[in-house]
C-alpha cells in the first residue's frame, strides 16, 4: 500500500476501492441501534429516519459537534430533523461536543454501552470509504461483536464521490486514499484495533 496517489493503475484503484468500502447492511429483519457518524450532509439523517419507521432502528445515535465549514452543530440538526420527520425523543442520543472520528465514537460511549447491554448489534452510519470510522469503533469498543455498515456517498461542491469516480475526482480522490494508507499504518502501530468482515457479512474487531 505504498503506490503514489498519482500513478494509479486500474489493478490499484479496485483494490483501494475494496478495502475502503464499509459497506456491509444489517439484515433487513435485524433491529439494530444506528451509531449517524458527523456530517453536515443530509444523506444519514435520511437513512436514519426511513429504517426507524419501518422498525429496524429503535435506538439512534447521533454523534458530531460544530461543523467547521458551517458553524453548524452537527447532532443537534440532525436531531432537529428526526423530531421533524416523526423519530421520538425516546428512540434518540447524541453528542454534539465531538470535533473528528474518533471522538464521535468516544464521546458517545455511553450510548453504545445502552446499546450493547440491551442486546441490539451495531450499525455505523457513514460514507462509503470512511474505513477509518470501523476501527474507531473497534479500538474504543473492543467488545462490540459483530457490527454492520450502512453506506452512503458524498458529495463535495456538487460533485458526488462515488465508488466508480473517486479516482477522477481531486477531492474524492484525496480522501479515498488516505483511508487506504492511514487505516493500514495505524493497524500497524497499534493505535487502531483491526476491523474485519466475517464470513456472514458483519464487521468484528
Amino acid at each position: 500500500m505504498t503506490t503514489p496517489p498519482d500513478h494509479l493503475t486500474t489493478e490499484h484503484i479496485r483494490e483501494i476501492t475494496s478495502y475502503v468500502d464499509i459497506d456491509a447492511p444489517p439484515p433487513d429483519e435485524l433491529p439494530v441501534a444506528l451509531f449517524v457518524f458527523g456530517s453536515n450532509q443530509l444523506k444519514p439523517a435520511e437513512i436514519a429516519v426511513e429504517r426507524y419507521h419501518r422498525g429496524a432502528a429503535p435506538l439512534i445515535i447521533l454523534t458530531g459537534g460544530v461543523n467547521r465549514h458551517n458553524g453548524v452543530v452537527e447532532a443537534r440538526a440532525f436531531r432537529g430533523l428526526l423530531l421533524e420527520r416523526g423519530v421520538p425523543e425516546s428512540a434518540i442520543r447524541y453528542e454534539d461536543a465531538s470535533a473528528n472520528t474518533w471522538q464521535n465514537v468516544e464521546f458517545a460511549l455511553p450510548y453504545l454501552r445502552e446499546a450493547l447491554e440491551t442486546g441490539l448489534r451495531v450499525a455505523a452510519v457513514g460514507k462509503w470509504y470512511h474505513r477509518r470510522a470501523l476501527h474507531c469503533l473497534t479500538t474504543l469498543v473492543p467488545d462490540i461483536g459483530p457490527f454492520h455498515a450502512i453506506s452512503w456517498e458524498s458529495a463535495y461542491e456538487g460533485q458526488a464521490v462515488t465508488r466508480t469516480n473517486w479516482s477522477r475526482v481531486p477531492i474524492g480522490r484525496r480522501r479515498v486514499v488516505r483511508e487506504w494508507e492511514e487505516c493500514p499504518r495505524r493497524v500497524g502501530d497499534g493505535s487502531f484495533r483491526d476491523a474485519r468482515r466475517g464470513g456472514d457479512g458483519a464487521w468484528r474487531g
